[in-house]
């Protein structure tokens, strides 16, 4: 008895008809193969017969397509926090990218002595530029702040007690809390005065034989308003000296120059933080630093040694691409004078009430065509800085607003755009705030909305 023939063509055939040609030079003849043997499994199981070979390979292609769409890509950050931690916080300047770019794509002399034909430190890259901009003795840098406390604490405290206020004892994003990271540390946590209120004595009557430094928190992504009390720096720092125990404060955002030159509302700076007695300074890289990921040390040359041998140093350690664009971005702070032209994340936090406005009301007419039977305007609003970073203080933007049914669904639709956009719903409105959108993408964000009918 002769055998019925299959009602799907065979791979092979399939890999030879010349509609597959195109889906073999894209991903590979094994990955398409492996796909078409799955696109006909579930077409057999399910008994969805009478399928051409185009229709199986343009599915076969599809499943490709999909699973190489790369995982990370841009989106517009239309959030209205401008530091957005889930969305990757500052972006980098071009010429931090670039030279991360030319790092990874090459051998560097990444701890080659250039001069001396021997082994050098990776650290030679950045440490004189953070000494000139900080004032500091010496510097080092790591994965990122926490990792910059966590390591400063272990170097310098391991096994013995640091007292840190109650009010600074901060929880950041992902329940990441600095009682936690002391404990890892092998520090020992140390509480004293209270949520609101702390005082001089407080520290000055927990420092006995096994205190090692106190420690000071910036208060980074919150404020404690109303009947308070902190110790500044300078008393605290010589409440340290007194007991020959060093300070360290961790100002989390890191501003490296002070903000109020553009309007911004204050934020210290390890400058400052050092010339008022501070030993040891810790800060992000990648916030009001507008640089890649990053946790930064500086302060005093023997400390910074002790840190520097500390054998969880090496593990902490930051790679060569983002030890380039680090450099490539503390070296536009010796150029003051251009910096927020220069500096995204300085640009993009400066950026002219009436400028974001103009942008939001380009986007109006494009956006009423694509969503005719919606109502759109565009409102004022408030931009936040984000990632810590001065908690309280808002700044003045524009947004455009689209209202009506299903909002869900709209901003879901915005996040599968070919480069996904990023809002927020709040009043029954999805709000797109336009101080991210620079003109020079506009044209990008305009070019992919939905077509009108």
């Amino acid at each position: 008895m002769s055998k019925s023939p299959s009602p799907f063509p065979s791979i092979d055939a399939l890999i030879r008809a010349p509609e597959t040609a195109a889906p073999i030079a894209r991903f590979g003849r094994a990955a398409v193969a492996d796909t078409l043997r799955a696109v006909l499994a579930a077409h057999r199981e399910a008994r969805r017969f009478g399928l051409t070979s185009l229709e199986i390979v343009d599915e076969a292609a599809d499943i490709l397509a999909r699973r190489a769409t790369v995982s990370q890509r841009p989106v517009f950050n239309l959030t209205g926090t401008v530091l957005h931690t889930n969305l990757g916080r500052a972006p980098l300047p071009p010429e931090a990218a670039e030279a991360a770019a030319r790092a990874y794509q090459s051998a560097t002399n990444l701890e080659y002595d250039l001069s001396s034909g021997r082994r050098g430190e990776r650290d030679d890259h950045i440490s004189g530029l953070l000494r000139e901009l900080t004032g500091a003795e010496a510097a080092t840098v790591v994965n990122n702040n926490a990792a910059a406390v966590l390591l400063v604490l272990n170097a310098v405290a391991l096994g013995k007690e640091v007292p840190v206020s109650r009010g600074e004892l901060i929880e950041i994003g992902g329940a990441f809390r600095v009682p936690d990271i002391m404990s890892r540390s092998g520090a020992i946590l140390r509480e004293v005065g209270t949520t609101n209120r702390t005082h001089p004595r407080d520290y000055q009557n927990a420092i006995g034989p096994e205190t090692a430094a106190l420690m000071r928190v910036h208060q980074a992504n919150y404020a404690i308003v109303g009947f308070t009390a902190a110790v500044p720096t300078a008393q605290l720092a010589a409440i340290a000296h007194g007991a020959n125990i060093p300070l360290i404060e961790d100002l989390g955002s890191g501003s490296l120059i002070d903000l109020e030159r553009w309007g911004l509302p204050h934020e210290p700076t390890p400058r400052g933080v050092l010339a008022d007695g501070a030993d040891i300074v810790t800060f992000s890289g990648d916030k009001l630093l507008g640089g890649p990921q990053a946790g930064l040390i500086v302060g005093r040359a023997d400390l910074l040694k002790r840190i520097n041998a500390n054998p969880l140093k090496r593990a902490l350690r930051l790679d060569k691409g983002r030890l380039a664009a680090l450099e490539a971005v503390l070296r536009l702070y010796l150029d003051p004078d251009r910096l927020a032209q220069r500096l995204p994340a300085l640009r993009l936090l400066t950026r002219a009430e009436a400028d974001i406005s103009a942008t939001a009301e380009r986007l109006l007419g494009p956006m009423r065509l694509a969503w005719p039977d919606r109502p759109i305007s565009v409102e004022a609003c408030r931009s936040q800085i984000g990632s810590g970073a001065l908690p309280v203080d808002v700044l003045p933007s524009a947004a455009v607003c689209v209202g009506g049914k299903g909002l869900d669904a709209l901003a879901a639709g915005l996040r599968v755009l070919p480069r996904p956009v990023i809002g927020r719903i709040g009043q029954d409105r999805l709000w797109l705030d336009c101080r991210c959108l620079e003109p020079a993408e506009e044209g990008i964000f305009v070019g992919q909305l939905p077509k009108p009918v």
